[in-house]
Order: structure tokens, then C-alpha cells, then sequence
């Protein structure tokens, strides 16, 4: 009718998860703080006796700040070699964290993380056709191999999820069968380069290594890590209604197939490019998020910053660890994820069956 005003649609609803007692503040600002000291120190740890000063001499000599640089030997030990490994470590434990929050809230599933949807499977399996195989050289093209193992790993997912893929029992089943696929998949082609040393190598970098760290390999994962985890901070009203199903996200306005398909394929690239990085380290993008909701709640505005900075913090020296402990051998930072990732989540696990 002609003077009756027209009717606004009305704004997206925000569902309220409340936080665990207002500590969100003081959490993430000692989580942060936590973060730079573990990131310096660790830079320290090793056979070459180094400082926390000698840290700070050397980044600011090379971001031309007008102090005395360090003998060459030490600036490149901890220029060259250890803050490349300490920021990818960081940035590898903060991205599966992020990878896992995001995964365990569009499936409703606490088990969820890169490596049960198939994903880290997938990107594995690209990456490791990339360095058998030969199909490319550096850390671009072992990235883009990875991202395209993933891709198709989460291709065959959503194949074998049919059209109820939104079902989170549907596609997590799916993932549990294309994880196998592809870790076979990985398995043959490793099997079948006749370089014994290859293997070797190859073998050690799927357990998780980060010897292989670079400052290009660290641009990289900061670059994908960070817009990843923008765009999934941006959808965390979205995750927020998926803890209550995905038609109560519908009917409060979102739209939930295309949400969760974007935040499924942010997820697959930000793990693709972790995995071509690290190799397949386990258990981060698994407890994690789930130690991080025991500090701060299921607000995922609150909680994916959390999870980043808890699992940088985690990795940065459970890598720290795997290469002194031993030392001079090396053990893959994986298998020591594992070790720790155990006990932690199953304390995890029965605090949360407390009632």
C-alpha cells in the first residue's frame, strides 16, 4: 500500500556465549606476553651460548637499529637459523590450533581437527609428490602441492558426504575415510622412490619437523595463517550458532552451507600450507582448543585469539625440546606433540565429563 512504511529487514542476530568469568582480558594479554619471552628465549636454547640480549642486538642490527652486531657466526646462528624456526613454530601451533576450533565448531564434533577431516592427509600427500616425485622445487611450489593434495582431499570429502554434508556424523566419517585414503596414497609414493636416504628423509619430515625453516617458508605461513584467521574471526557469530545446530544457524539469519564451506576451505589452506612447512604434526589442532575453552570459554570471538596464542606458545617449545633434549639427534616435533597431547587431553576430557 502506498503509505504504509516499509518494514526493515531485521539486523543478524549475535548469540551470546558468555565467556568463563571475565578472565578474557588478563588471559590473552599474559598469553601474549607469555608468547614474546617464550618466542626470545627459545632463540637462546642450543649448543651456542646465547642471550636474551644478543637476541635483541641481532634483530635490531638487521631492522637497522643503531646498536653493535653481534660476531657473524653468533647473528647468523640466530638470525639464519633459530628465529626463523621459532616464529614458524610459533605460527604452525597457532594456525592447527585456529585449524582445530574452527573444524570441532562446524562439525559439533570435540575430535575434529585437520587430521580427521582428511585434510592434513591430503596435504601430505601433495607435498610429498612434490619432493619424491620432483614435480617442483622451494617453498612455494612444496605449498602448492600441499594445498592442491588438501583441495582434493577435501574435494573427495564433500563427494562422499553426497548432499548431506552440512550432517556433521556425515562428514566426518567421510574425512575418517579420505584421511586413509590419502595417507596410503602418501604411503606408496614414498615406497616407491628407491633412494633409501629419501625415504628417510621424507619419513622424518611426515612426523613434523621444522629443521627445514626459512624466512621465506615464515613470510608465507604469516601471510595465509593471518588472513585465515581473520576470516574465521570474522565468522565467529556464525560459529557461535553452530554450537546449536545448523538449522538454529539458519533460522538466525545465517547462511550456513555457504559460511560452512568458506570456513572449510580457509581451514584446508591455511593447514596446507602448515603441513608443507612442518610436516603432519598431531594433537595441536586437537587439544588446544579444547585447554583454551577451559580458560576462556566458547565465545569464539574470544576464543580462536586464545587458541592461536596458546598453541604458538605450545609449539614454539615443544620444538624447543625436540631438538635439545636429544641433542646432537633430533626428534621429530610430531611425535613429541603426540607424547604430550595424550595425558593433556585426556585430563582435558575428564575435566570436562566433571558435572
Amino acid at each position: 500500500m502506498g503509505g504504509s512504511a516499509a518494514v526493515a529487514d531485521p539486523p543478524r542476530p549475535r548469540i551470546a556465549l558468555r565467556p568463563a568469568g571475565g578472565v578474557t582480558g588478563p588471559v590473552l594479554a599474559v598469553g601474549l606476553a607469555l608468547l614474546a619471552l617464550s618466542a626470545a628465549a627459545a632463540v637462546t636454547i642450543g649448543t651456542a651460548d646465547l642471550s636474551i640480549a644478543d637476541v635483541a642486538r641481532t634483530v635490531g642490527a638487521h631492522l637497522g637499529v643503531p646498536v653493535r652486531p653481534l660476531p657473524r657466526l653468533a647473528d647468523s646462528i640466530v638470525w639464519d637459523l633459530r628465529m626463523p624456526r621459532v616464529l614458524l613454530a610459533g605460527l604452525v601451533g597457532g594456525g592447527l590450533a585456529l585449524c582445530g576450533a574452527v573444524l570441532q565448531a562446524l562439525t559439533r564434533n570435540p575430535l575434529a581437527d585437520p587430521f580427521l577431516l582428511g585434510i592434513s592427509s591430503g596435504a601430505s600427500t601433495g607435498a610429498v609428490a612434490v619432493l619424491v616425485l620432483g614435480l617442483g622445487v622451494g617453498s612455494v611450489s612444496l605449498s602448492t602441492g600441499a594445498f592442491l593434495g588438501s583441495a582434493a582431499a577435501f574435494g573427495a570429502v564433500l563427494l562422499f558426504a553426497g548432499r548431506q554434508w552440512t550432517q556433521p556424523s556425515r562428514i566426518v566419517l567421510a574425512g575418517v575415510a579420505v584421511s586413509q585414503l590419502f595417507s596410503a596414497v602418501t604411503s606408496l609414493i614414498v615406497v616407491s622412490d628407491a633412494s633409501v636416504q629419501n625415504t628417510r628423509s621424507v619419513t622424518f619430515w611426515l612426523l613434523g619437523s621444522l629443521t627445514a625453516a626459512s624466512w621465506p617458508a615464515v613470510a608465507l605461513a604469516a601471510v595465509v595463517t593471518g588472513a585465515g584467521f581473520l576470516v574465521c574471526w570474522w565468522c565467529a557469530p556464525a560459529l557461535d550458532a553452530f554450537a546449536f545446530g545448523v538449522d538454529t544457524a539458519e533460522s538466525l539469519g545465517f547462511a550456513a552451507a555457504r559460511t560452512r564451506l568458506v570456513l572449510f576451505g580457509t581451514t584446508a589452506l591455511v593447514a596446507a600450507v602448515l603441513v608443507a612447512a612442518s610436516g603432519a604434526i598431531g594433537f595441536v589442532g586437537l587439544t588446544i582448543p579444547h585447554a583454551a575453552r577451559l580458560l576462556v570459554g566458547a565465545q569464539h570471538r574470544i576464543l580462536l585469539p586464545t587458541c592461536v596464542v596458546t598453541g604458538a606458545v605450545f609449539l614454539i617449545w615443544a620444538d624447543t625440546a625436540a631438538r635439545t633434549v636429544f641433542a646432537p639427534q633430533e626428534l621429530p616435533v610430531g611425535v613429541l606433540t603426540a607424547l604430550i597431547g595424550v595425558p593433556v587431553f585426556a585430563l582435558v576430557m575428564r575435566h570436562r565429563s566433571r558435572p
